[in-house]
């Protein structure tokens, strides 16, 4: 054997055995909303990947056994979405969409760097604040600066730290992960940002992966900013013309509203039933209602909700809306982690962008992400990230018709950058009255179960999703009028 290659594969033996060294042996733990005992473990890796020697930081993961002794080898690992959510976190909430899968195959949870308990980049909990506190940017500015300040003083934030937190080195430790657990393969699950990191683990580590599952696509050539306000409009109006036999006065009753702006509104805070008194301007109102067009069965009050502010001026529905869906359970994000990340692969690119931005929402997002990441460390980006390659294994590629923030024009791009050369490798399954992420609609879970248990590749493609595409939309809510005395 030539000397280089004797050498490369010492190195590749040297660099195994550090990560099998690194790892804590698994051990049984409990998570929240899970009922029975699961296996946690972590794994020390260096902050900065051209620095082995310098800062180290813990990546924590989550273990769920197969309920079967003859378990398949290939494991199964959710990829969360955010960017800025904790796998781990949200593991009950997803735990029963992959339940017959596992039946025979473990599930993973790798909390990425920067969430959980992975050298987390939390800012203070928001929940609580008063309503145009969560919502108004000018605030969120101020904090956001307190926070950043903050993360830069952590061990792990020093001296630039916050740089190294990119999806590109973060999907390196979902590759160590798979290293220490001694999974030959992984079945990839990933929805919203979780689709970016599935996307880039792919493109670094083709044959580490089984099949792909990409729910609600965020690609990384998306530049997310740009994108939110023509896919929020686009959802909007979807919604309006939804409504059009229940609510016909629907568009001029938002433009009413529009119009009637700013002005001062009295709501009670939905968590606390505190009263707040505050003034309600247009980008504060772009913001309450984009939110609940995430979930279609929280966007069928929005034009009941619409109507009362705009004819009444009582806008508890709006901001109940809002805290709705902010307010659930898993839906934390650290935001550190957030802006490290689209700092770092989207804002750059934000100039060349060519989203004709939406009728209503204008520039909003873009706006603020700009002001945010003038002082964000940014971390380096290699340019292939930006590339789409062809699947080397097949790709079940989901979208929701409704979804305000990934619609499925963004999952076509890429179902057709996947499919070059192998069609029958991708599918591309729209479902046309779904919201952000379809893995939880009707007959989905089932659907995926079907294409990641397939023996073959040929057999896991195509799947029919006939039960899926043909779920309605929720009906719109109608407020119960009390009867006048009589």
């Amino acid at each position: 054997m030539p000397f280089p290659a004797r050498r490369a594969l010492a190195l590749a033996a040297a660099l195994s055995a550090a990560t099998a060294q690194a790892a804590t042996p698994l051990k049984p733990c409990r998570i929240d909303g899970i009922p029975n005992e699961l296996q946690c473990g972590s794994l020390q890796r260096a902050l900065d990947p051209a620095r082995p020697d310098g800062v180290k930081i813990d990546i924590h993961y989550l273990v769920v056994p197969a309920m079967a002794r003859n378990k398949q080898p290939d494991a199964v690992l959710m990829l969360a979405g955010g960017p800025g959510q904790s796998a781990i976190g949200v593991a009950a909430r997803v735990l029963p969409r992959l339940s017959r899968l596992n039946n025979r195959r473990d599930l993973v949870f790798i909390d990425q760097r920067g969430t959980g308990k992975s050298a987390p980049l939390d800012c203070p909990d928001e929940t609580q604040l008063p309503i145009t506190e969560q919502l108004d940017t000018t605030a969120q500015m101020r904090r956001l600066d307190a926070c950043r300040a903050t993360l830069e003083k952590l061990p792990y934030g020093q001296d630039g730290g916050l740089r190294f937190f990119t999806t590109t080195i973060a999907m390196q430790d979902m590759e160590a992960v798979r290293e220490a657990l001694a999974v030959p393969q992984w079945n990839l699950v990933g929805g919203s940002y979780g689709t970016r990191a599935a996307l880039e683990y792919l493109r670094q580590f083709p044959t580490k992966v089984r099949r792909t599952v990409i729910d609600g696509v965020a690609p990384p050539d998306m530049v997310l900013p740009a994108s939110f306000s023509p896919d929020t409009q686009a959802a909007l109006d979807k919604l309006i013309a939804a409504h059009a036999k229940t609510h016909p006065n629907l568009r001029a009753d938002w433009q009413k509203l529009l119009a009637s702006l700013p002005r001062q509104v009295t709501v009670a805070q939905p968590l606390t039933g505190t009263p707040e008194h505050f003034t309600v301007d247009r980008e504060l109102l772009l913001r309450a209602v984009r939110l609940p067009l995430y979930q279609p069965a929280l966007a069928a009050a929005l034009p009941a909700a619409i109507h009362a502010a705009a004819t009444e001026g009582r806008f508890e529905g709006l901001f109940g809306l809002t805290t709705a869906f902010t307010g659930g359970k898993g839906q934390k994000l650290a935001m550190g982690m957030h802006f490290s990340v689209i700092c770092a692969e989207d804002v750059p690119r934000l100039s060349s962008a060519t989203d004709k931005p939406g009728e209503d929402y204008g520039h909003v997002d873009a706006d603020m992400y700009n002001r945010v990441c003038k002082t964000w460390p940014r971390g380096d980006v290699p340019a292939d990230f930006y590339t789409l390659p062809p699947a080397p294994s097949p790709v079940l590629v989901m979208s929701g018709g409704a979804d305000p923030a990934t619609p499925a024009r963004h999952g076509e791009r890429v179902a057709k950058a996947l499919a070059a050369g192998h069609p029958e490798r991708v599918q591309h399954l729209v479902v046309p009255e779904a919201g952000h992420g379809v893995m939880a609609v009707g007959c989905v879970r089932d659907l995926m179960f079907r294409f990641i248990d397939a023996k073959t590749d040929a057999a896991a493609l195509p799947q029919d999703a006939a039960c899926a595409t043909r779920i309605p939309r929720p009906p719109a809510f109608q407020p119960v009028q009390a009867r006048a005395a009589q």
